[in-house]
């Protein structure tokens, strides 16, 4: 299996912005964000859907993803914090964590052509971080 952009994250090959890692998870922001703080919560080991995952990085993935939803409910002072579980733009297991005031913010898709705001994802990923 090829190495996924995710496990290049996870290697080092390919910078991100991260909010939160552990020894089977890692949480990194969207580079092209529904919101600012969309976060993308992933496991190390390279699966390509979350059903597939083994019980306890399931486990670990979820958990994680509420942490993350937890902390940006906190920090940003939104609302709602929503969950996304796609699984076909990039064959690895993930979980979307996306903050919103109203179902248009939530429901706004993502802009993939414009070049991302690296400082902005910079400071974001800073002031979330734990």
């Amino acid at each position: 299996m090829q190495d996924s952009i995710f496990t290049k994250i996870i290697n080092g090959d390919i910078p991100s912005y991260k909010v939160y890692e552990d020894e089977m998870v890692l949480a990194f922001l969207d580079i092209h964000p529904v919101q600012p703080g969309h976060t993308l919560v992933i496991p190390k080991k390279q699966i390509e859907f979350v059903w597939d995952l083994p019980e306890e990085d399931y486990q670990a993935v979820m958990d994680v993803a509420k942490k993350v939803a937890l902390r940006l409910r906190e920090v940003l002072g939104v609302k709602y914090v929503g969950e996304r579980i796609v699984g076909v733009d990039v064959p690895h297991a993930h979980v979307q964590i996306i903050p919103f005031n109203t179902v248009d913010e939530y429901k706004q898709p993502q802009n993939m052509t414009d070049d991302p705001d690296f400082a902005a994802l910079a400071a974001m990923a800073e002031k979330l971080r734990f």
